[in-house]
């Protein structure tokens, strides 16, 4: 129960999203099986899904600049509010039509919206905590969302061979609940900041780029993300693949189970590890959760049909995953003024995006030319540059934010 104090002093807006999170992912029963859908019910391979999210990501693009440029001039809940509504339009939709192409361009759609809105989500736990409780704050909606998850993908694993429209229709109901309660009990938009950093202090008509230009550390920062994001991408895309190499139909049975082990951990770990390493600096915690989300993924490829290891791998990949959660977003909103948050979260969101499906078009080149093994071996090559860019992040980071390191080194 200690480990959950942490929690207690937070605003109730942070505390309305929280239970949002967990509302939303309770019903998120299609994006951890989406893969599975495009392989398996629909005949495509590897190469075919991966240039498929690769023009998702073209059009998300402008998409994503959009949503930053909103997040940093228009009203957050308004836009958060608008996006989760198209949604569960698309969602409910996709639910009373006959799987086909409608269904994955209507699922693509929503998730277009969710990327214009994702920099305001962000941006708005941001405004609504503190400097010293700020990831508190983001781990708590961490919490919420794998709260939430812990039945959803095996839920949606069980529905997937005959009753993949009531996966659909369940997610649309959901989220339309989450909305609701942001539209209901969310009123106050930030709160007052006791403790503001110099590097957070608004700095109104300064270009993103001379920002960029000014605090040079983040352009490596971003570029780890990119990597990071691209090895993390294989829990949804490589990872099915090989479960449904290995299983066939049965593989979507498999990984809603380990997705389920991914949320349970995340509700187990999370208010354990955030309080315990809670004087470690974020930069460290990036470099530790890469480490492991790294030797969780890639160590798959070894262990062929020992389903008892897969699941103490992804305990591996979860701790992994919840070190470099309840690291990043702190990192961003803590070295960059807030005036700026919306336009440099979808700067990282872009370049992921970018890194990403590119990355996942090769390994699914891979995958469908030589086989599982040759894919997870360019997987840990890429986890190998993404350690390296963070190393180099951890030593120059203190050089570039000194203020930060005081009250680590005190």
């Amino acid at each position: 129960m200690k480990y959950l104090k942490q929690y207690k002093n937070l605003s109730k807006e942070i505390y309305v999203l929280f239970f949002g999170r967990i509302v939303t992912s309770m019903g998120s029963l299609i994006w951890p099986i989406m893969t599975l859908i495009l392989k398996n019910k629909l005949g495509y391979n590897a190469t075919t899904i991966a240039t498929i999210d690769m023009v998702l990501a073209i059009f998300q693009f402008p998409i994503v600049i959009l949503g930053g440029k909103l997040a940093d001039s228009v009203s957050r809940k308004k836009i958060i509010v608008c996006c989760d509504m198209v949604t569960v339009i698309c969602y409910f939709i996709s639910g009373l039509i006959p799987l086909s192409f409608v269904s994955v361009a209507l699922f693509y759609i929503a998730g277009l919206f969710a990327a214009v809105e994702g920099p305001s989500y962000d941006a708005l736990i941001a405004d609504l905590s503190d400097s010293d409780n700020r990831e508190q704050a983001y781990s708590l909606q961490y919490l919420g969302m794998n709260l939430g998850l812990v039945l959803a993908p095996t839920l949606g694993g069980l529905l997937f061979e005959h009753y993949l429209w009531l996966a659909f229709l369940i997610t649309s109901v959901a989220t339309f609940s989450s909305t609701l309660l942001i539209i209901l009990f969310i009123k106050k938009l930030s709160v007052e900041k006791k403790n503001v950093s110099e590097y957070e202090e608004k700095r109104e008509g300064t270009k993103l780029l001379e920002i960029l230009k000014e605090r040079k550390i983040l352009l490596l920062y971003i570029a780890a993300s990119g990597f990071c994001n691209l090895v993390y991408s294989q829990f949804n895309y490589l990872l099915p693949l090989h479960m449904e190499h290995l299983y066939d139909a049965k593989g979507a049975t498999i990984f809603g189970l380990l997705t389920s082990t991914n949320a349970i951990v995340v509700v187990i770990g999370t208010p354990l590890i955030t309080t315990l390493l809670a004087n470690i600096i974020d930069v460290r915690k990036f470099l530790i959760g890469e480490a492991l989300i790294v030797i969780g993924l890639v160590s798959f490829n070894f262990f062929g049909r020992w389903i008892p290891i897969y699941f103490m791998l992804m305990a591996v990949f979860t701790i992994g995953e919840i070190f470099c959660t309840i690291a990043s977003s702190p990192y961003m909103t803590r070295r960059v003024p807030s005036t700026h948050w919306g336009r440099v979260n979808s700067t990282i969101n872009i370049f992921c995006m970018a890194v990403t499906s590119l990355g996942n078009i090769l390994i699914g080149k891979l995958f469908d030319t030589y086989g599982f093994s040759s894919a997870w071996l360019f997987v840990a090559a890429v986890g190998s540059m993404a350690i390296m860019l963070i190393l180099l992040l951890n030593v120059f980071d203190r050089a570039s934010f000194p203020l930060l390191y005081k009250k680590a080194d005190e």
